[in-house]
């Protein structure tokens, strides 16, 4: 309003002041240092006006520190319990300590783990699970004839190929394959259990069920392809395991030739050396704990 009634005053006037100070008197008790204003007529072509322009106000006012956060106290360092330094530090800060995690949840890992036949996936698997907690190894569904020394249910299950065929057909299975003549597939209520737990699933799977699963999880899924140290070890060991025929070694070694070109797709590859199981176990477990040491990390859903 004193604003309005100096330029309303001038204006009348018609004054021609290059510049006019005047000083208004402290009427407000909250101000420390009086406000000094600045008014100004600007000149030009056209007939003149009156610009005001605030120069300087400078003051402290009272309500404004009324409105600031009090200052907390931090006790002494040294003489202090723990305690009451919490506490002083939160009050000084305006808000709480929170207790929760800051780094994110780690999520349930799909482990998919393949190679050709005779690399030691069997090995390196049973001795996986021996050392490691956490884990579920996911029992593969297959319609073979069961081997010396395997258990059903352990091992696999051993179903018939009308049994196999109606799991297909209800989609019961994440993967399946027919490989060398028989079925063999990966149910899928055994991992969505297992996963609800906090257990990271391992899946043994040949070559050609990875690329299926790699088509359904994507990038989700970690890929491990596992490997002999040279393709004679690796003869060698289906030579030593005295399972196949004449022919169906050969179909093998064959096989396995083409299987090693798929090493590209995978995510991680293993060499798991004769003699040395638990080089190639270790390193499976590094794996899985840099995975679990991801910012971002893989999250799969069945």
């Amino acid at each position: 309003m004193i604003f309005r009634r100096l330029c309303s005053s001038f204006t009348r006037s018609n004054l021609h002041a290059p510049l006019l100070e005047k000083k208004l008197t402290n009427t407000f008790p909250i101000f420390k240092t009086i406000p000094t204003l600045h008014i100004q007529s600007c000149y030009k072509s056209k007939p003149q006006k009156l610009c005001v322009t605030r120069h300087s106000v400078s003051f402290s006012s009272q309500m404004g520190d009324a409105r600031r956060p009090l200052a907390v106290p931090i006790p002494d360092l040294d003489k202090a319990n723990k305690t009451e330094l919490l506490r002083a530090l939160e009050a000084s800060l305006g808000s709480p300590f929170s207790m929760d995690p800051i780094c994110p949840v780690q999520s349930p890992l799909i482990i998919v783990i393949s190679g050709p036949s005779g690399v030691g996936k069997d090995a390196v698997i049973k001795r996986l699970r021996e050392v490691r907690a956490g884990l579920h190894f996911v029992v593969t569904a297959t319609s073979r004839a069961m081997r010396p020394g395997e258990v059903h249910g352990k091992d696999y299950y051993f179903i018939s190929k009308e049994q196999f065929l109606s799991m297909v057909q209800q989609d019961e299975l994440l993967e399946y394959a027919l490989v060398y003549g028989d079925y063999k597939g990966i149910p899928k209520q055994q991992i969505r259990e297992f996963m609800e737990k906090g257990n990271d699933i391992v899946l043994r799977v040949d070559i050609q069920g990875a690329r299926t699963l790699r088509k359904i999880l994507g990038n989700s899924a970690v890929f491990i392809f596992l490997v002999a140290e040279s393709e004679l070890t690796l003869v060698q060991r289906l030579i030593d395991r005295k399972t196949e025929t004449k022919e169906g070694l050969l179909v093998r070694i064959n096989t396995a030739r083409e299987e090693v070109k798929h090493m590209k797709s995978f995510d991680y590859v293993v060499v798991n050396e004769e003699g040395k199981l638990e080089n190639a176990v270790q390193m499976v477990e590094s794996i899985i704990d840099a995975e679990k040491a991801k910012v971002h990390q893989r999250r799969a859903v069945i």
